[in-house]
């Protein structure tokens, strides 16, 4: 039972018959809804002297909350929040997604206001929110029962984000978790952590976890796909209601692909994008495929994965990746051979 006891917070207890301090545990209760009994855990105040429930202010509200969102999950049934996501995701107002997903004008706002939607324009939600070439079908299909500005708002954001599916479904997730982890990630931050996700990877398992191939670019190692998807942001942080679109799905990498997310994220995500840089500038891979390439030139030459798997596998038997301080004492050496 999960328990949690809010700091200074007090409140009357019938049975004490004063203020006392309370604690807010987790408790399962089973309800019938529609002919079928569901179990739920909603939260309860208990008081920290007599251990009787107490009526706290805005517990109802959240237990009302709690339990919907727990139905819907059972369900199958899109949430609010995810109905949110997708009108961020879009640029798009509650009217002209209604209307665009072929619902009558005001259905949005009632599902927003807590109205449950029925199973089949649950699935039509949930579509729209994981895949973008359905979105532009229905935007198209229904372009003219919207206003120009808004559709062509929504589908300038949808076909930017069918680009972004132009990756492999690793590519996506790993990308998904990295944004999870770290607060803050630039474009050329991306690259690299990917690049090292990629040689620690080898390092561990001998094999590589992108199927993507990276090029030789001037500031080291780029995935150009990635590189199309985030080139607005330039050198700046990665903020865009679109890449919400990602949330969740880190939640289908495996435990090898985490562990290995995981690692690179704890050492070589506590540095900035040009430090990074730096580290794949004093590595074999990105060196052999700029063989002739003067500094300063472009290259979109490809750096071989079984040149990256060579390498970190040759590396890995000096420092030892499988573990943090390993990879941290690799990268202490790589930056001080750049000085």
């Amino acid at each position: 039972m999960t328990q949690q006891t809010p700091k200074g917070k007090t409140d009357f207890c019938t049975m004490c018959r004063q203020n006392t301090g309370y604690t807010l545990k987790k408790q399962s209760i089973n309800k019938i809804i529609k002919g079928v009994e569901y179990s739920f855990k909603i939260t309860v105040a208990v008081c920290n002297e007599c251990g009787g429930e107490m009526g706290v202010p805005g517990l109802i509200d959240r237990n009302i909350r709690e339990i919907d969102e727990q139905y819907r999950a059972y369900e199958g049934i899109v949430s609010i929040a995810d109905i949110d996501r997708i009108m961020k995701i879009y640029k798009i107002g509650k009217a002209p997604l209604s209307l665009a997903l072929g619902f009558g004008e005001i259905t949005i706002t009632r599902y927003l206001a807590g109205q449950i939607p029925s199973k089949e324009y649950s699935d039509i939600l949930r579509r729209a929110l994981s895949s973008p070439s359905y979105m532009k079908e229905k935007l198209w299909q229904n372009k003219d029962k919207i206003a120009q500005t808004a559709y062509h708002k929504a589908m300038e954001a949808a076909v930017r984000l069918d680009d972004l599916f132009s990756v492999s479904d690793t590519m996506l997730q790993i990308i998904s978790y990295i944004f999870e982890r770290l607060e803050e990630v630039t474009p050329l931050m991306l690259q690299k952590l990917l690049y090292f996700v990629q040689g620690v990877s080898c390092a561990l398992y001998k094999e590589p976890l992108l199927s993507e191939d990276c090029q030789a670019w001037v500031h080291g190692p780029v995935y150009p796909q990635v590189y199309d998807m985030f080139r607005d942001f330039k050198f700046n942080p990665i903020e865009d209601a679109r890449f919400a679109i990602l949330e969740g799905m880190e939640d289908a990498l495996d435990e090898k692909k985490r562990r290995v997310v995981d690692l690179v994220v704890d050492t070589f995500g506590e540095y900035g994008g040009k430090r990074l840089e730096k580290i794949t500038h004093e590595e074999k891979p990105w060196k052999i495929a700029r063989k002739g390439y003067s500094d300063g030139i472009r290259s979109n030459e490809i750096i071989l994965k079984e040149n990256i798997a060579a390498y970190y596998i040759k590396i890995n038997q000096k420092y030892d990746f499988s573990q943090k301080e390993g990879i941290q004492r690799y990268i202490n050496d790589a930056l001080r051979l750049h000085v």
